[in-house]
This record gives structure tokens, C-alpha cells and sequence, in this order.
């Protein structure tokens, strides 16, 4: 998105107040693992944005690492955020990941290394789950979300070059699509947006592709 754009400024056009939440017993580590080891027949609701203007090039493969964090309070999803200066989705909440190298063996090989890369993650601390429907992203990029279950005791050392922070935001909240809104712009694109305020009283504005893939993971939940 072009610099001086501003997702909360975009009218909200419905909130899923008449979705149920996703019941706390499939939200644990064990029923997580369950639900991967034998994935229920869903579809994914969000699965590409609008090319933005001058976005042609050839899809490229890319994955980010969906990092759910084993708390004894409830599962925690780890997010970024992005710093001002990046070229894309600058200042914007993301996964861990990034376009796959040549050498990766695998999408999950590429969010693991991702992970490492941008914020210190040691993918001695991730078990992965699985894998959801890749997202195309409005730059093209086929993103894979790759689901990890992180055990706690790691030490973050996130890249200044690309992270501005870190933060958690419950698995429950994300999980409930009364806190899920969706956005209309003039032209006629949508897409959700998460807000998330933590217990020091910071917002942390979750929407684009970030949403749209924990949009896709309630519903593999929910199937």
C-alpha cells in the first residue's frame, strides 16, 4: 500500500458478531495437534488480494511462520511489526517468513529459517503442525502459512533491519470473529482487520494478509 495509507481509515462494512468462537478444547496444544495430524475437509475464505497498480510480475513462493506460543494462560500467536522503512508492508503486523530460497527444501523450511532470521526463533523450540491454503498477497507473492507450536524458554533477538517489535496476541481473541471486521474501499476491495489492544494499553492494528490468513485458520478450526 502506498505510504500515506491508513487502514483505519477505511469504512467498516460488518463485524461477525453471529460467528462462534472457537470453543477453548480445540484451542490447546493436544487438539491442535489432532486437528493437523487429520485436517477436516474446508475451505479457506481469503485466498488472493487485487494485484496492487503495477504488480505483474510472475507469483513468487514465499511462507511465513504461524507461531503459536504454549502459555500457561492460553495459547498466544507471536506477531511482528514491520519497520517504517521497508519497501513493503512497511510498519505493518506480519508473521515471521519471506520469499524461499533456492535452497530451502520445503515451504516449512522456509518459515523456520525465516523465523530465525528475522527475530531470533530457534526452530529447536517450533513443532510444525501443518500447513494451510497458500494466500496470494496483493505484491504476488504465494505465501504458505506454516502452523508451529512453539515451546516457551526461547530468547528473541529480532533483525532492526526489518522488525520494529514483537509482540503476542491471544490465540482465543484472534479465534473469535466478534473481534474480526471487514473493510470496503471505494473500489469495491475488502478485508479484515483484527485489532488487538494488549495489557499495557498499546494497539496493535492486525489486517491485511496478516488477517486474512487467521481469518483462514478459524475457519480450518471451525470446519
Amino acid at each position: 500500500m502506498h505510504a500515506l495509507f491508513d487502514p483505519r481509515q477505511i469504512p467498516v462494512c460488518g463485524v461477525d458478531t453471529h460467528l462462534p468462537a472457537v470453543a477453548a478444547a480445540r484451542l490447546t496444544p493436544q487438539a491442535l495437534r489432532q486437528r493437523f495430524a487429520a485436517p477436516p475437509a474446508w475451505q479457506p475464505e481469503v485466498r488472493r488480494e487485487p494485484d496492487l497498480p503495477g504488480a505483474s510480475r510472475p507469483l513468487a513462493a514465499a511462507a511465513v511462520l504461524m507461531p503459536l506460543v504454549q502459555r500457561p494462560q492460553g495459547m498466544t500467536v507471536l506477531l511482528t511489526q514491520r519497520t517504517a522503512h521497508l519497501s513493503s508492508h512497511a510498519g505493518q503486523v506480519a508473521f515471521p517468513g519471506g520469499k524461499a530460497d533456492a535452497e530451502d527444501a520445503s515451504a516449512a523450511a522456509t518459515a523456520l529459517r525465516e523465523a530465525e532470521e528475522e527475530v531470533g526463533l530457534a526452530r529447536r523450540h517450533v513443532q510444525v503442525l501443518g500447513e494451510l491454503a497458500a494466500y496470494v498477497t496483493g505484491t504476488r507473492y504465494a505465501v504458505t502459512p506454516v502452523v508451529g507450536l512453539v515451546q516457551p524458554g526461547f530468547a528473541l533477538r529480532p533483525n532492526p533491519d526489518e522488525v520494529a517489535q514483537v509482540f503476542e496476541a491471544p490465540l482465543a481473541f484472534l479465534m473469535n470473529p466478534a473481534h474480526h471486521r471487514c473493510h470496503q474501499m471505494a473500489d469495491g476491495r475488502q478485508w479484515f482487520s483484527m485489532p488487538y489492544t494488549d495489557e499495557a494499553g498499546r494497539e496493535h492494528y492486525i489486517w491485511g494478509a496478516t488477517a486474512g490468513m487467521l481469518r483462514n485458520l478459524y475457519r480450518f478450526l471451525m470446519a
